[in-house]
This record gives C-alpha cells, structure tokens and sequence, in this order.
C-alpha cells in the first residue's frame, strides 16, 4: 500500500517508515503537520495515512474533518497517546479506519495495516462484483414472516463503509438489496424491501440513525436492525437497545466481527 506518515516527531516518523516497509509497504512522503498535506492527497491518491492527534496547527481530528477520506479513497490510521473511548469514537465516526496507541508494539502496528489491507480488499471485491453475480443468498433456517431471507440494507453517510459491508455480506451470502445515505432515505428504502436485516448507522446527516429506529421498526417490524458506531457508550446503546436494534458494529468495520456476528443472527 501507498503510505503518507504524519507526526511532529522525526523519530516516531523513522520507526512507522521503517515498519512499514518492513511489511513491503511504500512511504510516499512524511509530514510534521498538517501543513499541504490535504493537497498531497488529493494529487498523489494514497492508500492509507498514519496521522498523529497531536500535531502543532491543526490536530489530527480537524485534519480528518477536512480530509474527506471516503471522496480520496484513504484510510486512515489515528495515532494518539490517550485512551479517551471518546477521542478514539469521535476519529471513527469521521472516517478512521485504525488506531495506533502511543506507545506501541511493533505487532500493533502491523496488525492494523493488515486489517486495513483485509478491508481494502474486500471492498475493491465488491466495488467491481455487480449484484447480480454475487453468491446467491443463503437461507436463513428461521426466517420471520414478511421479509426477504437473506437480504440486508445498508445505511450509512460513508460510501467506503457501505461498500464494504456490501463485500462482507456477499462473501457470506447475504444479499444487499438496498443502500442509503441517511435516515429519511432509510427509511423509503426499508419500506420497499422488506429486508431480514438492516444495517443502520447512529451518526448521520439528515436523520440520525437512532432518529430513523422506531419508523424503520415500524415499516419492516421483522427485520433484524443493526447500529453501525463508533461510540459504544452506554447512552447509545441503550438507546439502540430500547429501540429494538439487535446490537451493534463497532467502528472500524472489521470483517470477522461482523462475520460472526451475522451468522449468529442469521442461526447459520
């Protein structure tokens, strides 16, 4: 993978650098601060960027704010010293995609390039597998009445998320029937599906996904629903659970979790 590495501490930059070519890697370039980095992207199309929280200038969050890592095709990797759940929630729900924890094991790092890699394979997977040619959906052995056996709709702001959740299912197979962007939209799209699962997002334009439950429950009352977070706070997840939501995908998506999960679900 094409790698850009952001952090004020040249030491720091040297060890990540020699990591991660050590894993056949490509360092493409090194910044101390966020200063011409969003340029960098968006010219030189990286796979992933490892960008450290405190930085002088902008921090790593506002950089990702700005980033826009779905539209640049990036993943990124936070890297921080604290161990706030909040910080670490907040980065994914922007779009962080790992998390390298100050100070770090040499394993650390490696096994969040290899989980990004995973990721990124299974969406360029789906990104180029028309529905149509994807495994054929598996039977659920106890499917409820009035939804479509194996079928799931997908709704998240993130495009890179949905894609990837749409590979996940495949390989599996659970076929996707829908997708949207927001609550409003996942709502319209439910409602014309019918699906034995709904994948939703808590933290969406529009129409929260906490927002969306109660009416998505409404309009299919036997789809599975599944909340999509980076927060697992309590208030959430009661709030889901409340809500009649199943659980919960932790952000980042990691495939196995989500694997395991769903058969579980499904009884397969």
């Amino acid at each position: 993978m094409k790698m850009i590495i952001v952090d004020d501490n040249e030491s720091l930059r040297k060890v990540l650098r020699a990591l991660c070519e050590s894993e056949g890697h490509t360092v493409i370039a090194e910044y101390a601060d966020g200063h011409g980095l969003l340029d960098f992207i968006k010219e030189n199309s990286p796979d992933v960027v490892c960008l450290d929280y405190e930085l002088p200038g902008e921090n790593g969050l506002e950089l990702l704010v700005h980033m826009d890592a779905a539209a640049n095709q990036v993943d990124v990797v936070m890297i921080t010293g604290s161990d706030d759940p909040e910080l670490k929630g907040h980065a994914a729900d922007l779009g962080a995609t790992g998390f390298i924890q100050k100070p770090f094991e040499q394993s650390q790092v490696i096994d969040e390039l290899n989980a990004i890699a995973q990721t990124r394979a299974i969406a360029a997977r789906a990104a180029v597998t028309p529905s149509a040619l994807s495994k054929p959906a598996a039977p659920d052995p106890t499917p409820p009445a009035g939804v479509t056996p194996g079928s799931a709709v997908i709704i998240d702001d993130s495009g890179s998320i949905r894609l990837l959740l749409k590979g996940i299912f495949e390989e599996i197979g659970i076929k996707v029937v829908g997708f949207a962007a927001n609550g409003k939209e996942g709502i319209e799209v439910v409602e014309k599906t019918h699906p034995a699962v709904v994948c939703l997002d808590v933290d969406m334009p529009v129409m929260t996904g906490l927002e969306a439950l109660p009416r998505i429950r409404a309009a299919s009352p036997q789809s599975r629903v599944v909340m999509i977070t980076g927060n697992a706070g309590r208030p959430i997840v009661e709030a889901a659970v409340a809500g009649g939501a199943k659980g919960y995908f932790l952000k980042p998506i990691r495939p196995l979790k989500v694997e395991e999960f769903m058969r579980k679900l499904l009884q397969r």
